[in-house]
């Protein structure tokens, strides 16, 4: 499985498209497909039929998901966009790391 820049829980920033300069959470993310569900971004009007649960019905809005490369990392430490790499810890584990602070992303 590949590894990601982003990871669910963190805020990112849209580099690209309409929602240009947006920030929100990632709330999901879909790996095989390359795309996040991020919170507040890339909003779709969708009709829902009524149900036994639902029986009104209605159109609902929901997120729907943004490829990852539209997506750029918010640095935790100073609340800048940032690129993201990887290295090693002391205990020789992979972990994130801000290319512009070059601190531990948690």
């Amino acid at each position: 499985m590949a590894k990601f820049h982003i990871k669910k829980g963190d805020k990112v920033v849209v580099l690209s498209g309409e929602d240009k300069g947006k920030e929100g959470t990632v709330l999901e993310m879909l790996p095989k497909k390359g795309k996040a569900i991020v919170e507040g971004i890339n909003v779709v009007k969708k009709h829902k039929k009524p149900s036994a649960t639902d029986p009104q019905g209605g159109i609902e809005e929901v997120e729907a998901p943004v490829y990852l490369s539209k997506l750029m990392l918010i640095d935790p430490a100073n609340g800048e966009p940032t690129r993201v790499g990887r290295k090693a810890d002391e205990n020789g584990k992979l972990v994130r790391y801000s290319k512009k602070t070059q601190e531990i992303i948690k």
